[in-house]
């Protein structure tokens, strides 16, 4: 049974157990798909019925962002711990490297992926990286078929929220792949053009800190945040 966080079910696992289920559903047959909400995303689910049901029909749903956490202790309904879906995707492409397991590489800006994917090549020796497209595309039919030309097992698709959740329900079962799992602004990360939090700020869970320090551009995002906790707090006073 999934753990409700003020309307969204949450897949209450370790980072291990993760990987360990992305893995299955990759050998599962058939198409999946995993999607990593944080704060953020539980305030547009409140407001968008498509992206909440996107969120609900997922066949993994990862706490990624702290604020989940701890809405979730407010709820009365703690978690194990945070999993951020950078860390579960490379957790599943340790996996996929050993075992011949193919990765499309699918969002960001023209040139990122591709970057992305030499490091992640370097990175992950046995990894099979059989396609990448970036994000700036209108149509989608051309690249879905790519992905299927590709026989890709995994793509991880990096939209942004709630885009990529919204295509991968409407796309993922004609592409052929065996697992989407949308990971936002991820393929920056991998690419080395965005650079991740260090290593103190990611332990204590202050990563939206760091980013902030480094955009400040972001504040007005930011702010709305703990409007999270405020609702959960509402919830559990109120007894829903």
């Amino acid at each position: 049974m999934r753990t409700d966080v003020l309307g969204v079910g949450f897949d209450n696992l370790t980072l291990a157990e993760a990987g360990a289920a992305g893995a299955a559903l990759v050998e599962a047959g058939g198409f999946h798909y995993a999607v990593t909400p944080n704060p953020e995303f539980l305030l547009t689910a409140r407001k968008d019925p498509a992206f909440r049901q996107a969120l609900a029909q997922a066949d993994l749903v990862l706490a990624d962002g702290v604020g989940v956490l701890h809405a979730a202790k407010i709820l009365g309904r703690p978690m194990k711990e945070r999993v951020p879906g950078i860390e579960f995707a490379q957790r599943l492409m340790a996996w996929m490297s050993a075992h011949g397991k193919r990765l499309f590489l699918l969002g960001a800006k023209p040139g990122v992926a591709e970057l992305a994917a030499a490091r992640l090549k370097s990175r992950y020796p046995g990894l099979i990286i059989c396609g990448t497209h970036d994000g700036y595309f209108k149509e989608d039919e051309p690249v879905v078929e790519a992905i299927r030309q590709a026989a890709a097992d995994v793509v991880f698709v990096c939209l942004g929220a709630p885009k990529q959740e919204l295509w991968m329900v409407k796309n993922g079962p004609a592409s052929g792949a065996r697992l989407m799992v949308g990971l936002g602004g991820s393929l920056d990360v991998f690419a080395g053009v965005v650079e991740r939090a260090p290593e103190a700020f990611q332990k204590i869970g202050m990563e939206w800190l760091y980013r902030l320090l480094k955009e400040p551009q972001r504040f007005g995002r930011m702010a709305r945040l703990p409007l999270v906790l405020v609702y959960a707090l509402g919830s559990r006073i109120g007894g829903k």
